[in-house]
């Protein structure tokens, strides 16, 4: 994505700090975009932002109504530079039994993948409506589009965000605001062993995997395109596919990947 055809001139994303939110920091920086970067850990927000101009650092907790609090003032601020595309990245996953995991964990989770980026996005559309123009790009994951035992909480934050996002784009349609679900799969960040599934990448072959920057290349693209749904990566379109067409009783995430992936490697 190059400066000149870069349709936004300032940039909201959360979750900056590292993966796919950093990977679009990036993208977007390089492309000359102005840009707000949000997460808790600040020396890694002040690390990107030294290597771009007209860069802010904002650190905030958004499993806290304080760290919310602190973006929708940001989204609402007249003195500065008006943000026409939010990028809500930041959310996390814990994998395991239900019944074993950290109930106030599990609250964090759903606080950020649902409340914050929930939060964000009404204020976003809120400011973009009167000036008749911006992007919303929310970033989901093909977990959303079935029941994820072992992850079960993620999967289901994850649903409510693809649900949310499609609704939003059809609400929107013609208003000159693109909103657009990215729904990766198998991605290399820190979301391994933040959720405990580091075990995943010896499970699955290479040719399964993306890299946070191509699915920051898909999602911004899409957003651009004003498309609802962005599933980046041929493994996971196939996935996709098969999870749409399994019933929901029969079928997890993880099981549709090993068949999708097992099917490929045999040609």
């Amino acid at each position: 994505m190059s400066a000149a055809k870069a349709p936004f001139t300032h940039a909201l994303v959360t979750g900056a700090s590292s993966g796919i939110g950093e990977a679009i920091a990036h993208k977007l920086g390089k492309a000359g975009v102005g840009m707000v970067l949000v997460a808790r850990r600040k020396d890694r927000l002040d690390a990107i932002a030294a290597q771009y101009t007209n860069c802010e650092v904002v650190s905030a907790d958004l499993t806290t109504e304080a760290g919310v609090g602190t973006v929708l003032a940001r989204l609402r601020d007249q003195t500065r530079t008006p943000i026409d595309l939010v990028v809500n990245n930041a959310g996390f996953g814990t994998s395991g039994n239900f019944a074993d995991a950290d109930p106030q964990r599990l609250s964090n989770e759903v606080s950020l993948n649902i409340n914050a980026l929930m939060r964000i996005a009404h204020e976003a559309v809120r400011q973009m409506q009167p000036r008749g123009r911006g992007y919303l790009l929310n970033v989901s994951s093909i977990a959303s589009f079935q029941p994820g035992p072992g992850l079960a909480v993620y999967a289901a934050t994850k649903a409510f965000v693809t649900s949310l996002t499609e609704a939003l784009h059809e609400e929107l349609r013609g208003s000159g605001i693109r909103v657009t679900a990215l729904c990766p799969g198998l991605t290399h960040t820190e979301f391994q062993s933040i959720s405990n599934t580091s075990g995943l990448e010896s499970k699955f072959p290479d040719f399964a995997w993306m890299s946070a920057d191509d699915v920051a290349r898909d999602g911004l693209r899409a957003v651009m395109e004003g498309k609802a749904l962005c599933v980046p990566g041929l493994v996971n379109k196939s996935l996709t596919a098969v999870s749409t067409f399994t019933p929901r009783g029969l079928a997890d995430v993880s099981r549709a990947l090993r068949h999708v992936c097992g099917r490929r490697h045999s040609r």
